[in-house]
C-alpha cells in the first residue's frame, strides 16, 4: 500500500469514526475510538444501525464473548442494511469481526451515502454530483473558489468559509479574509461551523491543507453536513423575502410604467419631424431627381419605418404586459398620461401613413411609366391585407380579461394567420405582375410586399410572444413563491438531471435533482410522490416537477401577508423606519425604492416613519 493511499485511509478512519460518534453521542452512547476495535463484535454496529433507521432491530447478544455471537450481531447489523436498499459488496460478519479495515471503510463510506445524503441511486453517483452542483451554485460568486471536485478544491478553507458567508454573512467576514493563509481560513471554517451550526469538525485541519489530494469521501462526509445544515434552515427570512419581493414588482412595474412613457414620446417626436422633413422637399424636376427620392423613401420604408412598426409593436405588448401584471397581482390599472395612449400612438400613426401616401404620390407623379391598372389591383390587395393584418394586431391589443380568457381569445386569433399567409400569396403574385411591367411605385398604396410579409412576420412572433407571457403569467400566478430566476434555476437544475435527455426523470433522478435544491424525502414518501406523478402526468416531465415545487415553495403574496411582513418588519408599530428595513435584512436597493414611495412624516427625532398600511390600501385593488 503506497503512502498516499494509507493517508486516505487513516483520513477516512477518523473521519468516519467522528461521523458515527456524533451520532451515537446524541443518543447517549459513549464514543468510539477504534472502528476495527469498537465494531468488531456487532453491538456498536446494531446500536448505530437503530438510530440510523429510527427502529428496533429485535434482541441481539449485549455481551458477546464467543466468535459465534459476534457473527450473529454483525450479520444482524448487514441484513438491516441491506433491507433499506443498501448495496454492500464484498463484506461478510468475518471481515468486520477480523477487523478488515478498508472493507469496513467501504461499508461506512455506504452508510454515509445512504444516510446522510438521502435519496440516492445504487451507486451513488446522483449524490454526489447533485452535492457538487449545490456547492458550486453557492460559491459561484466568490472569485477564489472554483469548487470542481470534493478534494483539491477544499485545500485552501476558501470553499468552506463562502459556504458558511453565502449563508450567514454575519458569522465570517470574507472579504476581510488573508486569502493566502489556508490553515487559518481551514481552521476558522472549521471553529466557526462547530460553534455557530453545530456542525462537528469531522476533519483536521492537515487533512485538507497539508494532503497533495484531501481524501474525497472524509471531505464528502464532510460537506454533506453543511448541505444539511443550511438547506433545513428555518423560515426566518420570510418576512424580508416578502416585503423584497412586492418592492422588486411594484419596481419592475414603475421601470415598465417609465420605459413605455419614454418610448411613446421618442416614437411621436419622429413621427413629426419625418413628416416636416417630406413637406419642406422640393424636386429638381428631374428623373434622377425624382429616382433619388424614390431610392431614399424606398430605404425609409425598409429600415426606418420598419423599425418604428417594430417599436409600436413592442409599446402596445409593454403596455398589455404591464396591465396583466397589475391584473395578476390585483393591483390598480395603469392609465398612460394624456397623449401617451396607444390610441395616441395610433392617431399618430394613420397621420404618418397619409403623409407617406402625400410623400409616395408625389414622387410617383413624376413618373409617367406606371401602368395604373395593375397599381390598383396590387393596392386594393395589399390594402386590404393590410387592414385585415392591422385588425388582427388591434385585436391582439385589446386582449384583456382573465388569463385564461386571454390564452382562448389568443390562441382563436392564431387560427387566422394561416388565411392572412394565403392572401399574401396573393399579394406576391400582383406585385410579380407590376415587376414585370415595370411599374416600380404606386400611388394608390404605401404598402410593399416586403412590408406586408414583415408586418405579418412581425404579428406571428407578437402573438407568439404573448402566448408564452400569458403562460408565464399562468405559471407565475400559480407559483408567486417563485421567482424568475428561482424558476430559471428549477429547469436548469431538471436539464441537469435529466442524463438521457428524454425529457423526463427516473425516481433516481428526480431524487438527485430535489436533493440538489435542498428538498429531501424519505424512501417510503419518494415511491409515494413519484407513482402520484406518474398517476397524473404519466411521466416526470418539467411541468410535473415545476408543479412539484410550487406545490413545496408556495408563498402567495396578498395583502394581508404583506401586512403581517411589514408589522413582524416594524415590530408591531404603525409605522417602519429605515432602520427596521435594514435590520429586517431588506437589500439595500429595495429599501431605497420603498423610501421612495411609501408616504412618511418626520418625527421630533428627525428621523422619517413610513406608513406601509396607508401604501399598501394605495396599490392593492380590494
Amino acid at each position: 500500500m503506497d503512502s498516499l493511499e494509507t493517508l486516505s485511509r487513516n483520513t477516512q478512519e477518523r473521519t468516519f469514526c467522528k461521523w458515527l460518534n456524533t451520532k451515537l453521542e446524541a443518543n447517549g452512547y459513549p464514543p468510539m475510538s477504534s472502528l476495527v476495535k469498537d465494531l468488531s463484535d456487532g453491538v456498536r454496529l446494531i446500536q448505530l444501525m437503530e438510530i440510523m433507521g429510527d427502529t428496533s432491530l429485535g434482541r441481539y447478544n449485549k455481551i458477546p464473548r464467543m466468535r459465534v455471537q459476534k457473527a450473529e450481531n454483525v450479520n444482524k447489523a448487514l441484513e438491516f442494511i441491506t433491507s433499506r436498499g443498501v448495496k454492500l459488496t464484498n463484506i461478510g460478519p468475518e471481515d468486520i469481526i477480523d477487523g478488515n479495515l478498508k472493507l469496513i471503510l467501504g461499508m461506512i463510506w455506504t452508510l454515509v451515502l445512504r444516510f446522510t445524503i438521502a435519496d440516492i441511486n445504487e451507486e451513488g453517483l446522483s449524490a454526489k454530483e447533485g452535492l457538487l452542483l449545490w456547492c458550486q451554485r453557492k460559491t459561484a460568486p466568490y472569485k477564489e473558489v472554483d469548487v470542481q471536485d470534493f478534494s483539491r478544491s477544499w485545500s485552501d478553507g476558501l470553499a468552506l468559509c463562502a459556504l458558511i458567508h453565502c449563508h450567514r454573512p454575519d458569522l465570517i467576514d470574507y472579504d476581510g479574509l488573508d486569502k493566502s493563509d489556508r490553515h487559518g481560513n481551514t481552521q476558522l471554517a472549521f471553529d466557526v461551523a462547530a460553534q455557530s451550526l453545530g456542525i462537528p469538525q469531522l476533519l483536521e485541519v492537515a487533512d485538507l491543507c497539508d494532503s497533495d489530494r484531501p481524501d474525497e469521501r472524509s471531505v464528502m462526509t464532510y460537506v454533506a453536513s453543511y448541505f444539511h445544515a443550511f438547506s433545513s434552515q428555518d423560515q426566518a427570512e420570510t418576512v424580508s423575502r416578502r416585503i423584497e419581493k412586492f418592492a422588486d414588482l411594484m419596481q419592475s412595474i414603475w421601470v415598465s410604467r417609465n420605459d413605455y412613457e419614454r418610448r411613446v414620446r421618442a416614437l411621436l417626436v419622429a413621427l413629426k419631424e419625418t413628416q416636416e422633413k417630406w413637406a419642406s422637399v422640393k424636386f429638381a424636376g428631374t428623373y434622377a431627381d425624382v429616382k433619388e427620392h424614390a431610392a431614399k423613401f424606398a430605404t425609409y420604408k425598409q429600415t426606418t419605418k420598419r423599425a418604428w412598426v417594430t417599436e409600436k409593436q413592442d409599446l402596445a405588448t409593454l403596455l398589455g404586459n404591464v396591465q396583466t401584471k397589475l391584473k395578476t397581482y390585483k393591483l390598480r390599472p395603469y392609465v398612460p398620461p394624456p397623449g401617451l395612449a396607444l390610441s395616441d400612438i395610433d392617431e399618430a400613426w394613420e397621420i404618418l401613413l397619409a403623409s407617406e401616401a402625400q410623400r409616395s404620390r408625389a414622387i410617383n407623379a413624376q413618373i409617367r411609366e406606371i401602368q395604373e391598372t395593375l397599381r390598383k389591383k396590387f393596392a386594393a390587395l395589399a390594402d386590404d391585407f393590410r387592414d385585415r393584418l392591422r385588425a388582427v394586431s388591434l385585436e391582439l391589443s385589446a386582449v384583456e380579461g382573465p388569463l385564461e380568457e386571454q390564452q382562448r381569445q389568443i390562441e382563436s386569433i392564431q387560427t387566422r394567420i394561416p388565411a392572412l399567409s394565403e392572401a399574401l400569396g396573393a399579394v406576391e403574385a400582383a406585385e410579380a405582375e407590376c415587376i414585370a411591367a415595370k411599374v416600380e411605385e404606386n400611388d394608390y398604396t404605401v404598402f410593399t410586399c416586403q412590408d406586408l410579409e414583415f408586418e405579418l412576420e412581425l404579428v406571428v412572433q407578437s402573438i407568439a410572444k404573448k402566448i408564452s407571457f400569458i403562460d408565464n403569467q399562468i405559471v407565475s400566478r400559480n407559483m408567486t413563491n417563485l421567482t424568475p430566476a428561482q424558476i430559471e434555476q428549477f429547469e436548469s437544475t431538471f436539464r441537469y438531471f435529466d442524463k438521457d435527455e428524454t425529457n423526463t426523470l427516473n425516481v433516481s433522478e428526480m431524487a438527485a435533482a430535489l436533493a440538489s435544491l435542498g428538498i429531501v424525502y424519505g424512501d417510503e414518501d419518494l415511491d409515494i410522490l413519484y407513482d402520484q406523478l406518474l398517476q397524473e402526468y404519466g411521466a416526470i416531465t418539467f411541468e410535473a416537477f415545476i408543479n412539484l415545487l410550487v406545490d413545496i415553495t408556495e408563498d402567495q403574496t396578498s395583502p394581508d401577508q404583506l401586512r403581517e411582513a411589514f408589522q413582524g418588519a416594524a415590530n408591531n408599530k404603525p409605522y417602519v423606519t429605515e432602520l427596521d428595513l435594514r435590520l429586517a435584512h431588506i437589500p439595500a436597493g429595495a429599501v431605497d425604492y420603498l423610501r421612495e414611495v411609501m408616504p412618511a412624516t418626520q418625527n421630533g427625532a428627525g428621523d422619517r416613519e413610513y406608513d406601509y398600511d396607508a401604501w399598501l390600501d394605495s396599490v392593492f385593488e380590494y
